[in-house]
């Protein structure tokens, strides 16, 4: 039988700096080497790349004619049988040059849905995704109609093509508003999770950070969760939660989170706040750093700026600065809420669950409890209120649990074990 290979797409990768543009959405040397791993990362191959400097955007084109015909040369001479743009295009912008250089033209944003697209895993992460890629799509759909569009005006033309249009727009208006319908039903269930965890006084630990910075292998290293974690952008994007042991009187959820990077589509943004609003409501956020990448800081400033857009800059923090064992020679700040590691090698991860259990131990402690059987409700009120680990009936019940402080100070009386009460001052 003869093997047949996928097709890869051939790329020509094309960005703009110009002054008028806000600085994070200029095309740098760097955003644009960022564009070629996440077009590999997609199934693609770059095959050239053009970086043009101008002081504004062309209203049709984006980058101007004369570029235009520097790219559609390059993509003729390079077999090129795509464009991908480091900026964002509006939908006119996207037809013209899809026009003007015979073949598909994508940004950034249609690039990573493209990725996330073949990454979702769970139901929720589908959900997500395809509500992403109908809001991208809903504009664009002129475009995909010229044969109509040309005819339009025409004489017994005019209503076919008006009405398969309009047909579309609401055909996927109704998938957008049901996937939206989808979602918030997972946030609810999600709702209901942190309901239960907060009863339960659970903490959650959020891991945020730069995509490929090493969070799940982090979470794997931490758990032994077993993610898939391999060196590429956006390896992994449904989230995982687990359960962390710091100390014997210290559990928390530990919980991965999608990865972070620049000029993030809004859509996906917007979609993955079923899951991304995780972050808001943790406990607190272990922002994982890359040290051995001289863009650091660059990636660092990403994170930070959708923590605060997501509604969790107050949200206490330890930044995690990892794949220590590859450091590059730049200097990683120290500090009481700053930590170095090696998630692969287990460097410093010791140190890292001491500055968790640090910001996160309530002071509870494991203590035995003896109560008379008159006090037999006690025992309902510890299940409730309290980790109990076992219950042993003799002459009195015997109750091994670990209680937060409210609890030892109200039932020190019945404490036999594990636990001495302050002094107070007039016993000093």
């Amino acid at each position: 039988m003869r093997e047949t290979q996928q097709k890869i797409d051939r790329a020509v990768l094309v960005g703009l700096s110009a002054r008028s543009l806000p600085r994070a959405e200029n095309a740098t040397d760097e955003s644009m080497e960022e564009l070629a791993a996440l077009l590999e990362t997609a199934g693609g191959a770059c095959v050239g790349v053009v970086l043009q400097q101008k002081d504004a955007p062309d209203p049709r084109t984006f980058i101007g004619e004369g570029k235009v015909a520097e790219v559609k040369e390059l993509v003729h001479n390079a077999g090129a049988d795509l464009v991908v743009f480091d900026n964002a295009l509006s939908p006119s912008q996207q037809r013209a040059l899809s026009d003007d250089l015979g073949v598909s033209v994508l940004d950034r944003s249609a690039l990573i849905l493209d990725i996330f697209a073949q990454r979702a895993r769970t139901r929720e992460g589908r959900l997500q995704v395809e509500l992403a890629q109908y809001k991208y799509l809903l504009p664009r759909l002129l475009g995909m109609w010229k044969h109509l569009e040309r005819q339009e005006g025409a004489i017994g033309t005019r209503g076919p093509g008006e009405t398969q249009l309009e047909s579309d727009r609401r055909h996927i208006r109704k998938k957008i508003s049901k996937l939206e319908a989808d979602l918030e039903q997972v946030r609810r269930v999600r709702a209901t999770q942190r309901e239960r965890r907060i009863k339960n006084e659970v903490p959650v630990v959020a891991i945020v950070g730069y995509t490929n910075a090493g969070k799940s292998t982090l979470l794997n290293a931490l758990t032994g969760a077993d993610i898939p974690a391999n060196n590429r952008l956006f390896d992994t994007l449904d989230t995982t939660t687990r359960t962390l042991e710091i100390s014997d009187t210290c559990t928390v959820l530990l919980s991965d989170t999608v990865g972070f990077i620049s000029k993030l589509p809004h859509h996906l943004v917007e979609a993955f706040k079923a899951t991304l609003e995780e972050l808001s409501f943790a406990d607190l956020l272990l922002h994982v750093i890359d040290a051995s990448n001289p863009k650091w800081r660059e990636q660092a400033e990403v994170v930070e700026r959708l923590i605060t857009e997501l509604g969790a800059a107050q949200t206490p923090r330890i930044d995690v600065f990892n794949k220590s064992d590859r450091y590059t020679g730049d200097i990683v700040p120290h500090g009481e809420d700053i930590v170095s590691i090696s998630a692969k090698t287990g460097q410093g991860l010791d140190k890292l669950k001491e500055r968790i259990g640090a910001r996160l131990d309530s002071g509870a402690c494991r203590v035995v409890l003896r109560l008379p059987y008159d006090q037999g409700g006690v025992v309902d009120l510890l299940y409730q209120q309290a980790k109990v680990e076992n219950v042993e009936y003799g002459e009195a019940i015997q109750v091994t649990a670990v209680c937060n402080p409210r609890e030892l100070g109200r039932l020190r009386e019945y404490i036999v074990e594990g636990w001495t009460p302050p002094r107070e001052p007039w016993e000093d």
